[in-house]
């Protein structure tokens, strides 16, 4: 009998239309496809009541972005017409349903600190280990904003745990360098590697040619087999594997240290990675070179660009760990430029979870 309310409430015409111009705007695609329909129902769904706001914001669920983009339009207009009336208990606990999309539970927290700021604030603390990036931010400035409140007082202790509260729940490089900068100037230890999941520990091979970048496509020995004991023909000299390991604290492995400023060449790096169980990860990349990246022998991705800058997380690859023992292998390409600003041959990796929350490996 208690679904009874919810079905009449499903099959209420109001509903019904609502629930197919949501269709419509769910179903616009980035090249275009359904635009017509969807700026039709966008106008219906934008005349929804505030009572409808949770409706709205469940529809992003799964959404492509641009989807998410129509529907976050009519929440602000649903917003800026009705709301005064929205329904905070309600935003709320979709907001803690961490089953929603990030994407729509942070726009139902923006709701509740314009519309609810108690409540927002109550609500913060608990998003410290929120599987959204983007909600986390909100607990760790609040925590630095503790610290800092914390160090005016002189109370250094105080300041410390809480940076180290914040430091533990950042997942963001500009919270996280603001905190690593605070607890070392107050004596404490901070191993970035650490946090983010850089591997540091690898063994790189080179130099294979790259004349006229036609090494990028070509084979070379270690995409065949790793015989960390082998010496191949390498360009002007035998490659051989050299053990190496970074003092970078964002985890940068450098060709150019063990092997020299070399140009037109292509290096392979070889990492080992011990996983507690089978799972979903992700590799992320930053490198401004051509490169590949095998897991277990199986190619994730392939970017043939040079020189173009690199940044933290600038490639994200999804993955499957498998428990156990995981091969790394990484294909680093140096192309013929000149500039000073082309001499980089270098990349950063890290394993983590779809957050960021790094995942250390269990050697």
């Amino acid at each position: 009998m208690k679904l009874l309310p919810f079905l009449l409430l499903l099959s209420s015409p109001v509903w019904a239309d609502l629930a197919t111009s949501l269709d419509a705007l769910r179903a616009v695609s980035k090249e275009g496809q359904g635009n017509e329909a969807a700026t039709s129902a966008w106008s219906s769904v934008s005349q929804a009541k505030a009572s409808d706001v949770t409706k709205l914001l469940a529809a992003m669920d799964g959404a492509n972005p641009l989807a998410q983009n129509w529907i976050r339009a009519a929440v602000g207009v649903v917003e800026d017409r009705e709301g005064k009336t929205l329904p905070v208990a309600e935003v709320a606990t979709f907001l803690k349903d961490t089953k929603h999309s990030p994407e729509a539970r942070a726009l139902a927290f923006d709701l509740l600190q314009r519309h609810a700021p108690d409540e927002a604030a109550k609500l913060t603390p608990q998003l410290i280990e929120d599987p959204s990036a983007d909600l986390r931010r909100h607990p760790v400035a609040k925590l630095i904003e503790e610290g800092e409140a914390a160090l005016a007082k002189q109370d250094k202790d105080a300041a410390a745990k809480a940076f180290q509260q914040a430091l533990n729940g950042a997942r963001d490089e500009d919270q996280i360098k603001v905190l690593a900068r605070q607890l070392r100037a107050l004596g404490k230890t901070v191993d970035l590697p650490a946090h983010f999941g850089f591997l540091m520990n690898w063994k790189l091979i080179a130099p294979f040619n790259n004349s006229e970048r036609k090494g990028f496509d070509e084979v070379f020995p270690p995409e065949q087999k790793l015989d960390f004991s082998a010496t191949y023909p390498g360009k002007g000299k035998d490659a051989k594997w050299q053990d190496f390991t970074s003092t970078d604290e964002y985890g940068k492995i450098d060709f150019n240290k063990p092997f020299g400023m070399e140009k037109e060449v292509v290096g392979y790096a070889a990492a080992e990675f011990i996983s507690k169980e089978a799972r979903n990860a992700e590799i992320r990349m930053g490198c401004k070179n051509g490169w590949k990246v095998w897991l277990n022998g199986k190619l994730l991705f392939a970017r043939d660009e040079y020189h173009r800058g690199a940044k933290l997380d600038q490639y994200r690859l999804p993955c499957q760990l498998q428990a156990g023992k995981n091969t790394l292998l990484v294909k680093c390409c140096q192309n013929e430029q000149k500039e000073t600003w082309t001499v980089e041959w270098e990349f950063q990796l890290r394993i983590c979870d779809a957050t960021g929350t790094a995942i250390a490996s269990a050697k």
